[in-house]
């Protein structure tokens, strides 16, 4: 799995929590850097902010979607409270799940297995 955050502290505490899961996780500090570390690893998930410097985790979301390599791939989005997601570009996206600030690891862990059991409708966006 794939964690895309630009705050430290959180990235630090979700990747501990999701390797006790079992999950492999690798990390990445903005979405340019997401958007490359999805094309080398190919996780089985990505858990992204929203809101990230150079590149935020929509836009980071898209050009998933439009690779061949990453356009399967389900994405969890974690949004600040409010902060409200354009429905046309998200279903361009994999975006399975919208989470949104404050939340608790817990949730996140539930979100995460159930997105990793999920299986996208026929005709979704590839």
């Amino acid at each position: 799995m794939l964690l895309v955050d630009d705050e430290p502290h959180i990235t630090h505490i979700l990747a501990r929590k999701l390797s006790r899961l079992g999950l492999e996780v690798s990390t990445a500090r903005n979405g340019s850097e997401g958007f490359e570390r999805a094309l080398e690893v190919v996780p089985s998930v990505i858990l992204s902010d929203l809101q990230m410097p150079k590149l935020d985790g929509l836009e980071m979301a898209l050009r998933l979607a439009e690779h061949p390599t990453t356009s399967s791939i389900p994405i969890i989005m974690i949004s600040g409270r409010g902060f409200l997601l354009d429905d046309a570009r998200v279903r361009k996206t994999r975006i399975a799940e919208v989470l949104e600030k404050p939340f608790s690891a817990s949730s996140v862990l539930m979100i995460v297995q159930r997105v990793l059991e999920w299986s996208p409708p026929a005709g979704a966006a590839a």
